[in-house]
């Protein structure tokens, strides 16, 4: 990856969900209702900075997340859509620091930070073998 981190700051990605009934605190396991769980707005968020830095990468490399930090401010039912969006706010190096917020209707229901670091993927797994 060669990212001037000037040119980063433009790096941004929304993607839309609609909440499913697999999707719910319930389904998941983190609690008892039947809202959009947190480990789901999560992994939403985290699909979003992928969006966001997929342009950015070199051929074989991709991001591994290191960092997070969320925040779920208000609860989402079956049936709603939540807009997730990914913005790069840092760039030192391979390491990309996205803001991410989630929102139902113009309303915020999620907000924090997503720390990516770039890596080769095939040298990546190798080192697990």
């Amino acid at each position: 990856m060669r990212l001037d981190p000037a040119a980063a700051r433009e790096l941004t990605a929304t993607l839309e969900r609609t909440v499913a009934v697999s999707d719910t605190a319930e389904a998941v396991g983190s609690g008892s209702l039947p809202v959009l769980g947190t480990p789901v707005l999560l992994a939403w968020s985290e699909a979003a900075t992928c969006a966001a830095l997929e342009p950015a990468l070199d051929p074989g490399e991709t991001s591994v997340g290191t960092r997070v930090a969320l925040e779920h401010q208000a609860p989402s039912v079956v049936g709603a859509v939540v807009e997730v969006t990914a913005t790069v706010v840092h760039v030192d190096g391979r390491l990309v620091r996205f803001s991410v917020a989630a929102r139902q209707q113009g309303r915020l229901v999620g907000s924090g930070e997503v720390t990516r670091v770039v890596v080769g993927a095939e040298k990546f797994m190798a080192r697990l073998g």
